[in-house]
């Protein structure tokens, strides 16, 4: 097996770092990350794919070790996110591959799904979301600022940027919080403290009403194409509730629906289980 690479591509002039793993002539799974984390969320689960799966894990523009570039020459919105990937998949080749989505990396993903559908050979989905369902009252303060930009209710948001709400997002509906290593949100407050990332996550929040306007969009894909679908959803999630998991099914029947006794961040507790999951999933 071969072990994991790190490495960059250029992409149309922008730099984003990913990580590889297993070899071009095995399926390839594209693992999307979500807030406000980086690839390095798949750091236990990768080797544990890496014999079966061609694992390709992107940083998205503005986190982890891509490029953040000034928003004065980047729009930060969910369609730039996923025409960046879109093209980020061209840039490598990556032909047909299935992905692996989590929060953020959902409605990227379920983009380019929607736009490529010819594309998308399976979607694994942990905690992202297509249906409105699934969203909790968590969003609130977001769902206000969306309803009303003003300065005051994007504010209202630097809340969600502080280290002491990261590494609540990871101990949350956790069992044992012990088991949870601090490295993840160590390493994503490392990168939310950078000058300007507030900034951009603020106006990704924002913009994150344009994803909820898709959604009869991602759920006509999912309807028409039934692509083979397997969701495992922390169960405990603050955010994303199982609903949304359970939503899937109005959609694609025959979607597999899997659920864990953890939180929002499942593969720092549950990565060998999810593992497991894709597997058996990928052995039907």
């Amino acid at each position: 097996m071969a072990g994991v690479k790190y490495r960059s591509a250029d992409v149309d002039g922008l730099k984003v770092f990913y990580r590889e793993a297993g070899t071009a002539d095995m399926p390839t799974l594209l693992a999307l990350h979500g807030f406000p984390s980086a690839s390095h969320m798949f750091r236990d689960l990768i080797p544990l794919l890496a014999d079966r799966f061609h694992v390709i894990a992107p940083d998205l523009p503005g986190f982890g070790q891509s490029e953040m570039p000034a928003r004065s020459e980047f729009a930060y919105t969910f369609d730039q996110l996923a025409d960046v990937i879109d093209r980020f998949t061209q840039v490598l080749g990556l032909e047909r591959f299935a992905i692996y989505v989590f929060d953020y990396g959902a409605p990227t993903g379920f983009r380019i799904a929607a736009k490529h559908p010819d594309r998308i050979t399976a979607i694994i989905s942990q905690n992202g979301n297509a249906y409105e369902e699934g969203l909790s009252e968590g969003w609130n303060p977001i769902r206000a600022y969306w309803q009303e930009p003003s300065q005051t209710n994007r504010e209202a948001l630097r809340a969600f940027l502080a280290p002491e709400t990261t590494r609540w997002q990871y101990t949350h509906g956790v069992v044992d919080e012990t088991s949870v290593s601090p490295d993840g949100s160590s390493l994503d407050n490392f990168y939310l403290a950078r000058p300007g990332a507030d900034e951009v996550q603020l106006d990704l929040m924002g913009d994150y009403k344009s994803n909820i306007a898709l959604y009869p969009v991602f759920q006509n894909y999912f309807r028409t194409h039934k692509p083979p679908f397997l969701a495992v959803w922390g169960k405990n999630d603050p955010f994303f509730l199982p609903p949304g998991a359970e939503a899937f099914k109005r959609d694609i029947p025959g979607a597999v629906i899997r659920f864990f006794d953890t939180g929002h961040f499942a593969l720092e507790t549950h990565a060998a289980e999810i593992a497991a999951a894709i597997r058996d999933f990928f052995a039907c």
